[in-house]
């Protein structure tokens, strides 16, 4: 173990490390790079060849366990990346299922569906939908994200009780935080949770740019992106710059919601984004006392808009105090209250996604 906690000392230990079958070195130096220690954490990025999958998992988890053994370190967090040999002749490969991106789109390979869940206007429950999906998707076995690239108005820290800072891996990098199994960015993270965010468009779109080159993402099966609301910088930015698989529209029942969410699904459509499907959030209020059941903002106006507009209907959201609660808690009411009806609403609008983008 180093006498010094320090990058250095840290990187010698790993290289020092042993397959404990072959008694061969298990990581080679250009295994391992943006060595971090501060405080009572350290981390490294591995970066890999393509191979198998559960095999490098494997050494992640046996590489966190082993730093988790160094004197002093409380946390360890290892991600992994995997990059082509300069010798190889073929290019870089995609995931199977995902299409290379279009020209003047960013090369993101490690992230094989990028899901943008949007709405026309503010107010609808958006981030809430968008940070349960995530957790649903979990739930399904796949590994998730979420980018909360609402510059203006972030609220992943809220929702998901998120108050470090991403650690900093050097070269201007920048990891995501990991919680309940999430990685998990947001621009809410690294500024003062008081102070307004004044900035003009093409600062928001650099920002977005940032969240996905400079944040170092480890292979996820898909990355939840809880965009603003509307249809400005931060949308075109998405759509003409992320190899985005499909976008979600979230909208309650009532007329004024469905008319901006219709130029929400229209705006996608016309920069090339596939318009994945409608969930109609807020639709109905049951009573938790009685069984009342109250149509506050209309009912079945997203279904029929989605019948309209010819994209799917995925799926229903009741308005309900759980939801609130688990929310403003910390913990999306899929992880808190998984056996829940509203647990199972979000996993249903997960599953039809999960097959939307098999598919794409």
């Amino acid at each position: 173990m180093p006498d010094v906690f320090n990058p250095d000392s840290v990187r010698a230990f790993l290289l020092s490390l042993k397959n404990p079958t072959s008694g061969l070195p298990l990581l080679l130096a250009e295994n391992i790079s943006s060595v971090v220690v501060r405080d009572a954490m350290a981390g490294c990025v591995l970066t890999l060849g393509d191979g198998d999958k559960a095999g490098s998992e494997s050494l992640r988890r046996a590489v966190e366990t082993a730093l988790l053994s160094l004197s002093g370190v409380q946390k360890a967090q290892v991600i992994l990346t995997s990059e082509v040999a300069a010798t190889d002749t073929a290019p870089p490969q995609r995931a199977a299922h995902k299409r290379p991106p279009a020209a003047g789109k960013m090369e993101l390979p490690q992230l094989k569906n990028i899901i943008a869940v949007a709405s026309g206007k503010g107010g609808v429950g958006k981030s809430t939908t968008a940070v349960n999906l995530a957790a649903a998707f979990l739930k399904q076995g796949l590994r998730v994200g979420i980018l909360d690239a609402d510059i203006y108005g972030p609220s992943l820290p809220r929702l998901l009780n998120l108050t470090e800072r991403p650690p900093y891996l050097g070269d201007k990098k920048m990891a995501p935080l990991e919680k309940h199994g999430l990685f998990c960015m947001s621009l809410g993270l690294m500024v003062d949770a008081e102070k307004p965010v004044i900035w003009r468009g093409p600062m928001v779109m650099g920002a977005i740019e940032q969240m996905f080159r400079d944040v170092v993402w480890p292979e996820l099966d898909v990355l939840v992106v809880d965009m603003p609301p509307g249809t400005g910088d931060a949308q075109l930015t998405l759509a003409q710059r992320i190899p985005v698989t499909g976008a979600v529209i979230v909208s309650t029942p009532q007329d004024l919601a469905l008319l901006d969410a219709r130029k929400g699904l229209k705006m996608f459509q016309q920069t090339g984004v596939p318009v994945l499907g409608i969930v109609e959030n807020m639709s109905f209020y049951c009573c938790p006392q009685c069984g009342h059941r109250a149509e506050i903002f209309g009912h079945g106006g997203a279904r029929e808009e989605a019948g309209r507009l010819g994209v799917p209907f995925l799926g229903e959201i009741p308005l309900h105090l759980s939801i609130r609660e688990s929310s403003d808690n910390g913990l999306p009411i899929v992880l808190a209250e998984p056996d829940s009806a509203y647990a199972a609403a979000y996993r249903g609008v997960a599953g039809l996604l999960a097959q939307a983008f098999s598919k794409a």
